[in-house]
């Protein structure tokens, strides 16, 4: 049978101290005379031996309590034990309908991922912290970049919580909770200036691609909030667009926002020009205002033959398409979130930051703070000259950096100037 008990004991770093006759000592002298440190001792529900070093016994007995919390009997605690196997078929019956088809796949995904590495066997009440950090140093020996490996990291303590809450791992047991994210540095974020944005619309091809960049250029959309958008949802006589939920009727897909509200964001009326210019052309009865012809034809057979996969994009290229306008236009290959995040950026300079959070579609504020209120070039001119105020007491003459000032680089460290050879001492002004 299995020892569930954790143990605290010392563990010796030398030898056994022996008297002067070469005799070993009594091991109620070895604490004394040899060097040791604490250890915390444990098996896992397989039967493997697993230990900790401490510094003091403290510490240890600090551990121990911890750890004979998390490894309890499962029957003992009310669990219910239960496989990496057995958690990702339940989670993905779960799941299906409550999130987004995206994500579920991203939680499957990474739950095979973790699988494949520990064995779909595992019992999902013995995964620990070390295992968790063992399974990322696999991931990115195959090459993934730390970003990935944090996004992989957030959605398995994601899982482990709905693992609690679903009986399986006792409150407090989540094991990614004690595995910090790689730190990642932070990169420049780019925004489309007036005069660049006007160069990228001058090569735009036709009437769809000029409503779908004014669009997404003054209108802040998600791609997906884009590509989802349908007719009905512009109101051409109060130039006004709304993002809502869509309900699978028709032709139309079932689709949810990312902050699962509906908002409305109004439009100028240049973009409202353009989007009627493009529904006059637009395939008709197509109820999507992002489709050509081409792509609407193609949907249509798929969905009347019951092939249309549920989560599958309904347009495909745009990023491709839209490197290929930039390079044309001789600029940097932007992305569409660009256009998103310049426009939010440009909310944020003239709008109290309630107001874009909703325009926006963000749930939490610190998102908007944190990734959409970028410092533009105006705003490097006015703290220029706020600090050039600061110094408007002191005469122009004072601040050249001319030679033969009263002040000299020595005279500042303390020293006094020594007079050159013939020349009498001066006194310090």
């Amino acid at each position: 049978m299995v020892n569930k008990k954790v143990g605290v004991y010392r563990k010796y770093l030398e030898p056994v101290p022996v008297d002067p006759s070469g005799q070993p000592l009594a091991k109620s002298k070895w604490p004394k005379k040899r060097s040791f440190c604490w250890v915390a001792r444990w098996f896992s529900s397989e039967g493997k031996r697993h230990s900790r070093s401490f510094r003091t016994k403290r510490e240890a007995q600090s551990f121990a309590a911890q750890k004979q919390i998390q490894i309890q009997d499962a029957r003992t605690a009310g669990l219910l034990a239960v496989s990496l196997r057995e958690f990702h078929i339940e989670h993905k019956q779960l799941m299906q309908g409550n999130v987004a088809a995206r994500t579920l796949a991203l939680h499957l995904a990474t739950l095979e991922s973790l699988a494949g590495f520990l064995g779909w066997d595992q019992p999902l009440h013995s995964i620990g912290v070390r295992d968790i950090e063992r399974f990322r140093a696999s991931r990115l020996a195959t090459g993934i970049g730390a970003a990935t490996a944090n996004k992989d990291l957030t959605v398995l303590k994601r899982l482990f919580n709905l693992a609690i809450l679903r009986r399986y791992l006792i409150k407090g047991g989540n094991p990614c909770n004690e595995v910090p994210k790689l730190k990642i540095g932070s990169i420049r974020k780019v925004i489309i200036r007036p005069e660049t944005f006007a160069s990228i619309y001058s090569w735009a091809p036709d009437a769809f691609w000029r409503a779908f960049l004014v669009t997404l250029y003054t209108a802040g959309l998600r791609l997906r909030e884009a590509t989802n958008l349908t007719w009905q949802d512009i109101d051409f006589e109060s130039y006004e667009l709304h993002i809502t939920r869509k309900e699978a009727a028709g032709l139309v897909q079932a689709w949810t926002p990312k902050d699962h509200q509906m908002r409305m964001i109004p439009l100028p009326a240049q973009t409202v020009n353009l989007l009627a210019a493009w529904q006059s052309v637009a395939p008709e009865g197509c109820p999507y205002v992002f489709m050509k012809q081409t792509r609407w034809d193609y949907y249509r057979r798929q969905v009347e033959r019951g092939r249309w996969r549920e989560g599958q994009d309904l347009l495909n290229n745009l990023l491709k398409r839209f490197k290929t306008i930039c390079r044309r236009v001789g600029t940097r290959p932007y992305t569409l979130h660009d256009m998103r995040r310049t426009c939010i950026t440009n909310w944020a300079g003239q709008l109290p930051i309630h107001v874009v959070q909703q325009l926006a579609g963000h749930s939490n504020m610190r998102t908007t703070q944190r990734y959409y209120l970028l410092v533009q070039p105006q705003d490097l001119q006015k703290a220029r000259a706020i600090q050039a105020s600061l110094l408007g007491l002191i005469h122009e003459a004072d601040l050249a950096d001319a030679p033969g000032g009263r002040w000299s680089e020595s005279s500042l460290q303390g020293e006094i100037p020594r007079p050159g050879f013939g020349e009498a001492p001066r006194a310090l002004e």
